[in-house]
C-alpha cells in the first residue's frame, strides 16, 4: 500500500516527545468569528514532505451529490475549521511533523473520493456526518481494500438511531462479514498516548446552546470499531459525539476548554494508532 511513511517515519513517532503542557495552553479565548474569518492563514503548507496529512472523504447520499461545490452538504461539516486546528493540536502535543491546513481555503488538506487512485497514498481517512452517506458498491469494496491493506478510517458527527442506521447500511456493503464491536477501555487506542476516558460525551456546539450534550436521541457516547483479523482497529466509530466542532471551535469562549481540550488528545492517540499500526 501507498502510504505516504517516509524513511524513518516509524522509528520518529516512537521516539515523539509530547508537551508536558495543557492542550489549553495553546486556546486563544476570541470573539465569535464567521465562517470567512482568516487565523493562522498565512502559515506555510507543505503538502509533499510531511508525514501526516489530514485527508476528508468526499461520499454521496441524502440528497447531495459528490461535487465539491459548497458547505451544505454532509461531508463538509466543519471544514476547513477542523482540520486546521485538528493540525495545530497535533502539532502542539506531539513532534509530528504534520502538513498545515490553510483558512479560510483549507489548503494543505486533502479531500478525497473513494474511486480516486491516491486514497491509498494516505494512512488516515476522515469522515463527517456519516448518518447521511451512501457508498455505492464500486465505494464500499474500494474502502475495504482500502482498510485491510493498513488503512485507518475515522467517522464522527452523526447522532441517534436514524444516523446510526444509516451509516451501517453503508457499513455492512464494507464489511458484511466483521462486527461492529464496543472499543473497551482498555483497547489500545484509549491508551496509545493519553488515558482517555470513552464515558465522556465531546458535544456540538448547537446542543451545548440547547443546554445539553446529545443530539436526537443519542443520549449516550459511543465508541465503536471495526477490527480486522490481527486485532488491529481499522474503523474508530465515534456515535453520539462530535469531537469535529471541539476541534472547529477551539478558539471560541464559546466552547469549553476541556472539551476541545480531550478531543486534540483523542486526535494525538488516532494519529499515532493510525501511523504505527
Amino acid at each position: 500500500m501507498r502510504f505516504k511513511l517516509y524513511a524513518g517515519l516509524l522509528a520518529l513517532l516512537l521516539m515523539v516527545l509530547f508537551v508536558a503542557e495543557p492542550a489549553s495552553a495553546q486556546r486563544r479565548f476570541m470573539p465569535s468569528r464567521s465562517k470567512t474569518d482568516s487565523i493562522d492563514h498565512n502559515l506555510p503548507v507543505d503538502v509533499d514532505g510531511s508525514e501526516f496529512h489530514f485527508v476528508r472523504l468526499i461520499y454521496g447520499g441524502n440528497g447531495f451529490n459528490d461535487k465539491f461545490s459548497g458547505r451544505g452538504q454532509s461531508w463538509l461539516t466543519d471544514w476547513p475549521e477542523a482540520e486546521h486546528f485538528f493540525i495545530q493540536g497535533v502539532k502542539r502535543l506531539s513532534n509530528i511533523d504534520v502538513t498545515h491546513v490553510s483558512l479560510p481555503n483549507g489548503q494543505g488538506g486533502e479531500r478525497i473520493r473513494l474511486t480516486e487512485d491516491n486514497v491509498y497514498d494516505y494512512p488516515f481517512l476522515y469522515a463527517a456526518e456519516v448518518g447521511h452517506w451512501n457508498l455505492s458498491n464500486e465505494e464500499a469494496a474500494i474502502l475495504r481494500d482500502y482498510l485491510l491493506r493498513g488503512g485507518f478510517f475515522m467517522v464522527d458527527d452523526f447522532h441517534g438511531t436514524q444516523e446510526w442506521e444509516v451509516f451501517m447500511a453503508s457499513m455492512r456493503k464494507v464489511f458484511p462479514d466483521r462486527p461492529v464491536v464496543e472499543i473497551e477501555q482498555s483497547s489500545e487506542i484509549l491508551h496509545t498516548v493519553y488515558d482517555l476516558d470513552k464515558t465522556i460525551q465531546i458535544p456540538g456546539l448547537a446542543a451545548l446552546y440547547n443546554g445539553v450534550t446529545f443530539e436526537k436521541d443519542g443520549f449516550k457516547p459511543d465508541y465503536r470499531g471495526i477490527y480486522d483479523d490481527h486485532g488491529r482497529l481499522m474503523v474508530m466509530i465515534n456515535h453520539n459525539m462530535d469531537m469535529g466542532d471541539a476541534w472547529e471551535n477551539a478558539d471560541l469562549p464559546e466552547y469549553p476548554e476541556k472539551m476541545t481540550a480531550l478531543a486534540y488528545r483523542f486526535a494525538v492517540n488516532y494519529v499515532v494508532y493510525a501511523m504505527t499500526h
